[in-house]
């Protein structure tokens, strides 16, 4: 079948809700940032179980889909251990699309954000699978639309999983080191303004990896709408911070490598293909207090 947008919109899946090629995939996890220190982060399995979108399975990213033997969170967990968890959730390469969505970026946050789903999407093309959309406002927006919304859990045939990994989206701490003074990337931290100049210390260490531009990753949708902005102001946005120049790699980082995949995912639909996440993101690099570390106070 033919390619799936990057994201899609709620009338795109309410039109395809019962079509038996959608592998519809909800992966809600939720982050709450405490006044100081690292946030708490808990499994969204429960709120799934109380209402999601007709069809939807449910993919864990902390629990199933994360390396949970590993130092930090939402580590890229080893290829046979993901590829065996997604197969059993109905995802493969059979002649299927997968629509992935989540229930929201932060608890008691007005940020509107789908980076759970784009985490799991970007894992997803990491491994090798193409055909994978976000959708757009996720479930607070199918909920706000008033459509169907149920407490039954949904299934789908187990799948198989041939398609080989990209490494090229991925970079590790060793990769950002060298990109530091290398003009031909552009390294943006995805957090917001405070957390970038080093207002706030979440992880240990306050800053931003020297010469990373900030482009936060709540500010592209509209709080009320729940809507991404059209790509003209999205656009903009990046090429501010010269994101869009086809002739440069874009490395994108965050707090865990989540909130990076949505950057990420945007640049992608923008055209911008050659974009890789740090998955470490700063509660690795702020651990090392040999990697260095900028602020604007």
């Amino acid at each position: 079948m033919s390619h799936v947008p990057f994201i899609v919109t709620t009338d795109w899946l309410a039109e395809r809700l019962d079509d038996s090629k959608l592998r519809l995939v909800d992966a809600t996890t939720f982050l709450k940032l405490p006044a100081s220190g690292y946030y708490d982060i808990w499994s969204g399995k429960e709120a799934y179980e109380k209402g999601h979108i007709p069809g939807a399975v449910f993919a864990d990213l902390l629990e199933d889909l994360s390396d949970t033997d590993a130092e930090y969170a939402f580590t890229l967990p080893p290829r046979k251990e993901f590829i065996k968890k997604i197969t059993e959730l109905g995802v493969g390469d059979e002649d299927t699309y997968v629509v992935v969505y989540d229930q929201g970026a932060q608890v008691d946050s007005p940020v509107v954000a789908s980076d759970w789903a784009s985490r799991l999407a970007w894992q997803l093309r990491y491994e090798g699978l193409e055909n994978v959309a976000v959708l757009d406002g996720g479930f607070p927006k199918w909920k706000k639309e008033g459509r169907p919304v149920t407490t039954e859990s949904g299934s789908y045939p187990k799948a198989s999983f041939s398609g080989g990994r990209k490494p090229e989206l991925f970079v590790n701490k060793e990769e950002v080191k060298q990109a530091i003074d290398d003009d031909n990337v552009i390294i943006i931290n995805s957090l917001n303004e405070a957390a970038h100049k080093g207002e706030v210390n979440t992880y240990g260490r306050p800053g931003h990896i020297p010469g990373s531009v900030n482009v936060f990753f709540g500010d592209h949708s509209d709080s009320e709408t729940l809507e991404l902005y059209d790509d003209e102001i999205i656009r903009e946005t990046f090429e501010k911070a010269g994101a869009l120049d086809p002739d440069k790699k874009v490395i994108t980082y965050c707090g865990s490598g989540i909130a990076a995949t949505w950057n990420s995912t945007l640049l992608n639909k923008l055209g911008q293909h050659n974009v890789a996440v740090y998955d470490g993101s700063l509660t690795e690099w702020a651990s090392d207090p040999d990697l260095p570390l900028e602020t604007d106070k």
